[in-house]
């Protein structure tokens, strides 16, 4: 069957869900991933609940039953002391979430790169989600040979000087150490003019991590909407992961309705759970 947001609907019920996710949320969700059929998890950028607390953050998390979290400075500043950094990760191990990561963390100085490493190694990460000042790439592949810390560098579309496609990041950083990678935003990606699907693809041996978001249109002017209800292929971009085997997070980036987030990132959520337990049928 060809997959339509009206099919994928029919079948797996989401609209069902988009209608009465508050109500919903009041129970866990299952988890995705990994799985035999499934080698990534599905996470949260913590920039989704920017207008929330880390508390709220934690709690809307675990009501959605996402297992990994990506946290922005907002929800724990780059300027936390080590022992502020442990007792904020404390409270998200106790919910039973892994602080996976953190970002986008903007760099433009040595100290700045320093201190974005210092801080994801109290944290215990596995990555940063990063936009370093071009310069100081080889300091960041130095640091990343020194911690194990990835650096996944995130493309932001029309407006970005730095890194605006995953191409232009592909091509810094791919003499460097592997884990100086990449984080995809397949909506800024789209915004671009460039195929989040083939882009993704084309340098998955480099992608770190993923920002999975929807757009209305192929357009700078494009806005993020649920996922379904844009004109990016979120079907075919999942399973592309799964037969690339790609085995990082692939963390929604719910930017609409900063004040009230979480219907329509529930919808997203169980958009994407549907596709995903469709595909590995």
């Amino acid at each position: 069957m060809k997959f339509s947001r009206r099919n994928f609907l029919r079948i797996s019920g989401t609209g069902l869900l988009a209608s009465q996710a508050p109500a919903l949320l009041t129970a866990r969700q299952p988890s995705s991933g990994p799985s035999p059929d499934i080698p990534f998890e599905l996470g949260i950028a913590s920039y989704t609940f920017r207008e929330f607390s880390l508390d709220e953050t934690i709690a809307m998390t675990v009501r959605l039953g996402i297992r990994k979290l990506c946290l922005k400075s907002m929800h724990m500043p780059l300027e936390s002391t080590a022992e502020e950094i442990r007792k904020m990760v404390a409270k998200i191990d106790a919910a039973g979430i892994d602080l996976y990561g953190g970002g986008v963390i903007y760099m433009t100085s040595v100290e700045e790169v320093d201190n974005a490493f210092r801080y994801a190694k109290d944290a215990g990460m596995e990555v940063i989600i990063g936009s370093p000042d071009i310069p100081l790439l080889e300091y960041c592949n130095q640091k990343v040979k020194e911690t194990g810390i990835k650096l996944a560098i995130h493309n932001h579309g029309p407006g970005d000087d730095k890194y605006p496609t995953p191409e232009s990041v592909y091509n810094l950083v791919k003499d460097m150490d592997p884990r100086m990678g990449l984080c995809v935003d397949i909506g800024h990606t789209l915004r671009i003019g460039a195929d989040p699907v083939e882009d993704t693809r084309k340098y998955i041996d480099r992608v770190h991590d993923i920002h999975i978001k929807d757009e209305d249109k192929a357009d700078p002017s494009g806005n993020t909407l649920e996922i379904g209800r844009g004109i990016i292929d979120i079907p075919g971009f999942l399973k592309m992961l799964i037969e690339e085997n790609y085995q990082n997070v692939v963390s929604f980036e719910y930017e609409k309705d900063g004040k009230d987030p979480l219907p329509g990132l529930a919808e997203s959520v169980g958009y994407v759970r549907g596709v995903l337990s469709m595909l590995t049928r």
